[in-house]
């Protein structure tokens, strides 16, 4: 097995331990209040497991952030200290993020700075992903169709998107993104912040 560590798994890592022992949590705390065993987020912490986007939705919605924002604060983490300078960001340098479990990618088209999140996602077909209520707490969020064909759970709603649709979200609820087709669909999550604790 080799030793080297993910960048992005490793600024994940330092980012969820960072949220942490910000709020001067236990991990006995965080697993309390995520759901997310302490050997889990131990092991996330150290860099040694890389976080399905479930086990994400459940440490940021303890955290009371978006998964967006905890992924972009960690995407973000640039030790150039170009981090929130305007200029051109080029496709090829971006960080991008898959879900172990499930093929998921997210890439962050913006810094953490900018007034507004935006990430592009690719959920292969078949993927599902549930996400708690309390990871939408704080945030306004549309999700825009760009590619293919999701199937969005918005609480008891369900909503069929193809491409060029959009959804605004509403108060927090649990909610699924789905991919029930044989083929890939590719989406953008635009996220604004409201207040937060």
């Amino acid at each position: 097995m080799s030793n080297i560590v993910d960048p992005l798994v490793a600024r994940i890592a330092a980012r969820v331990r960072s949220e942490r022992e910000r709020r001067r949590w236990t991990l006995a705390r965080l697993a309390d209040a995520s759901g997310v065993s302490q050997a889990m987020i131990s092991r996330i912490e150290r860099g040694e497991s890389s976080p399905t986007a479930v086990v994400l939705g459940k440490l940021s919605a303890a955290f009371q952030l978006s998964v967006a924002s905890l992924l972009a604060l960690a995407e973000g983490a640039q030790d150039d200290g170009t981090a929130g300078t305007a200029g051109v960001h080029r496709e090829a340098d971006a960080a991008e993020w898959r879900d172990p479990a499930t093929g998921y990618r997210r890439r962050q088209i913006t810094d953490p700075q900018f007034p507004a999140e935006i990430a592009e996602i690719h959920l292969p077909p078949g993927a599902r992903v549930p996400y708690p209520a309390a990871a939408f707490a704080f945030v306004r969020q549309v999700v825009w169709v760009l590619d293919g064909h999701l199937t969005f759970h918005d609480g008891d709603a369900v909503h069929e998107l193809g491409r060029g649709d959009t959804i605004e979200l509403g108060e927090p609820t649990a909610r699924v993104f789905a991919n029930t087709t044989d083929t890939g669909c590719r989406y953008a999550v635009i996220l604004a912040r409201g207040a937060r604790p």
